[in-house]
């Protein structure tokens, strides 16, 4: 078992054991959705931590659009619970970028692209290139787009 599968399992059991029932509920969805992500395909297979951590963002960014959702259709309760769902999961996720950081990588990135000819909004697919893995987990993919647009366009 990964060290973070093995992690989120006995924070698991820590939550039951102390009735925290949003936490527990949380932990027992997300552990499902890694063991549903190991059972897919041909043949069941051990998933290395990137690749909880990757469910783990993908059921985080799920629990943020539900809440906005949910506050868009006037549920606030609901919202709520969805919020702190995410909070709960965002404690196994690395610390995210600032802006600041983000805007300086990206920086970066768009001068490695123009060295390497690529010039104005079409030089966008070569700067993602260079910049997902280097913000990889720390940053949300529309963040990224949004300040390589933002660098290109001025």
């Amino acid at each position: 078992m990964t060290t973070l599968k093995s992690k989120l399992q006995e924070d698991l059991n820590v939550a039951i054991k102390e009735r925290d029932e949003l936490r527990s509920s949380t932990l027992r969805l997300t552990l499902a959705a890694i063991t549903k992500e190991e059972v897919a395909g041909k043949e069941k297979r051990e998933l290395s931590d990137d690749e909880v951590q990757k469910v783990i963002i993908r059921e985080a960014k799920k629990r943020r659009e539900a809440a906005d959702a949910f506050a868009q259709g006037g549920r606030a309760e609901q919202a709520e619970r969805e919020k702190a769902e995410g909070e709960v999961l965002a404690t196994y996720l690395p610390q995210q970028l600032s802006d600041e950081q983000l805007q300086e990588i990206v920086a970066q990135a768009v001068e490695e692209a123009k060295a390497a000819g690529a010039e104005g909004p079409r030089a966008m697919g070569a700067v993602m290139k260079i910049v997902n893995p280097k913000v990889a987990g720390q940053a949300e993919g529309g963040r990224v787009a949004a300040a390589v647009k933002k660098l290109l366009a001025g």
